[in-house]
């Protein structure tokens, strides 16, 4: 039963991209898009495989994937350390907070003339930008997940006479996980769309260069080659995460479990 309702779900996942591949195909069989403006998907797939032949595309998905990694690392790393901070200490809060918030509305391409006038165009600033989005969104959960502990549930441990810091490792930290694996899933996504952004800094190399390579010398087969590639690569790095959480947080009696 279990594996029949995985087959059905992969089933209903893959209509609507099967459906979206055929209308873009019919769309440009019949010549309601000329090859210049959307090449046929068979085009994109042949362009895809040339550079699979050519050994480029490897080393374009490796150097992308290293940075997103080690971004996310990074990221992940200062939001737990100060996301914790907050969540746990009022003057944290009352110092970092504001700030963060502020700078939580700095669009993307405002950090790159700054971090390539610090660091230059080695990897170190693209791998800073796409920490600094990771961070964001892992940052928000993990406080929002610590302050919305129910505070029950710490009295509750205050009279089972639980020390502060078997309240953070028995009750704060296991209340506050499901909110905070969320975050990761969702500063993982802003990495992915922040990678471009870094490797529009002088990159030779990586997915986002292929966009632009693929702009300046007008080849849109290129581009959306690289486009699919994000959505494929993007959506395999979620999966992992989300079996990470699914697993964590085995021990939930969610709606989601119910279905």
């Amino acid at each position: 039963m279990r594996r029949s309702g995985k087959f059905s779900a992969v089933l209903m996942g893959s209509l609507l991209p099967v459906t979206l591949l055929a209308i873009w195909q019919i769309s440009c069989s019949t010549g309601v898009f000329p090859p210049n403006i959307l090449p046929s998907p068979w085009t994109v797939v042949q362009t895809i495989i040339g550079m699979v032949k050519d050994g480029s595309l490897w080393q374009h998905i490796g150097i992308t994937l290293y940075r997103i990694v080690c971004g996310f690392l990074l990221g992940t790393s200062i939001a737990v350390i100060l996301g914790a901070l907050v969540g746990f200490y009022p003057l944290a809060q009352k110092l970092f907070d504001p700030v963060l918030q502020a700078f939580r509305s700095i669009p993307s391409m405002a950090w790159v003339p700054l971090f390539i006038l610090w660091m230059g165009i080695s990897e170190t600033p693209k791998i800073a930008l796409i920490a600094v989005g990771v961070f964001f969104p892992t940052y928000l959960n993990l406080v929002s997940g610590i302050l919305g502990v129910d505070r029950k549930l710490i009295e509750v441990g205050k009279i089972y006479g639980f020390t502060h810091s078997e309240l953070i490792r028995k009750i704060i930290l296991p209340a506050a996980l499901p909110s905070f694996l969320v975050g990761l899933r969702g500063g993982l996504g802003v990495g992915w769309m922040f990678v471009v952004a870094a490797e529009l800094m002088g990159a030779s190399q990586g997915l986002g260069y292929l966009l632009v390579f693929g702009q300046n010398t007008t080849a849109p087969e290129i581009i959306l080659g690289s486009i699919i590639l994000f959505a494929v690569l993007g959506k395999l790095t979620d999966m992992l995460l989300a079996a990470t959480e699914a697993k964590a947080l085995h021990w939930q009696d969610s709606f989601a479990q119910r279905r």
